[in-house]
């Protein structure tokens, strides 16, 4: 018997903790059938689910550009700035550089809007969903997701992202609950990696769409690389403090909006 060089074993190694993570997946849910993440989440399409836990590796570089990789670094979805004259935008591509979904930064408004288009488009027909900060000036990431599609009331939101994102730690939760659908968490470098740069994992609970985690994920990376306003405006409070450095740095977003 022929001995497996270093990739085969690395290769094996990484499909038998993915098959243990699915073995221990099901004796969970055969103690508890209503788990959290047990709930099917399909948001952009059923082909981005999986009925257990999974990781996902995202590489992130320069411009916005992000590439996303399964374990073993077999290429996901990548994700490509496209930005025009008047809006910062970034691109879903999957595999055959086919658009997946186009997000779109909303323009003229105090909480870092983002619309999400199904396809390479901007039609209203085509919006899945919105995302907004939780609050107008923030140290750390908060943001609320409402579905086009909305499954809770008018006024509450669907999802929320709260973490710390230059800490590369975020969650992803159902709405205001405890439920988490997906959570990040620092990679651990590999030799011969096939994709280099900044990195991190993400763990998506069954039955999730990852191409909605993936899009929430370059949705708060644009967010950090094009949140001057917010860097200035968190910097004024820090210095100013008190009603008056509220109100200066509310002046900062309004003025760097328009």
């Amino acid at each position: 018997m022929s001995k497996l060089n270093a990739k085969e074993l690395k290769s094996l190694s990484q499909t038998h903790i993915h098959l243990r993570q699915q073995f221990v997946y099901v004796l969970i849910m055969d103690k508890q059938t209503d788990a959290p993440g047990s709930i099917p989440e399909s948001v952009i399409g059923s082909e981005f689910m999986a009925s257990y836990p999974f990781d996902i590796t995202v590489h992130t570089y320069s411009g916005g550009n992000l590439m996303i990789t399964d374990i073993n670094d077999k290429l996901l979805i990548r994700v490509k700035p496209c930005n025009t004259t008047f809006h910062n935008q970034r691109v879903l591509l999957d595999t055959h550089d086919t658009p997946i979904v186009v997000l779109r930064e909303k323009n003229m408004t105090e909480h870092g809007r983002w619309n999400v288009f199904r396809g390479n488009t901007n039609a209203n027909s085509d919006l899945l969903f919105t995302t907004k900060t939780t609050h107008l000036i923030q140290r750390k990431t908060s943001v609320d997701v409402f579905l086009t599609n909305k499954k809770s009331c008018k006024d509450d939101c669907d999802f929320k992202i709260k973490g710390n994102w230059s800490e590369r730690n975020c969650t992803i939760y159902m709405g205001d609950s405890s439920t988490t659908i997906a959570q990040m968490q620092t990679a651990q470098p590999l030799e011969n990696a096939k994709f280099a740069g900044d990195k991190f994992v993400v763990r998506i609970n069954p039955n999730v769409d990852y191409a909605f985690v993936v899009s929430l994920i370059a949705i708060v990376d644009a967010m950090n690389c094009c949140g001057i306003k917010e860097k200035l405006a968190v910097q004024v409070l820090k210095k100013g403090g008190g009603v008056l450095g509220e109100v200066l740095a509310k002046a900062i977003v309004t003025a760097v909006s328009t």
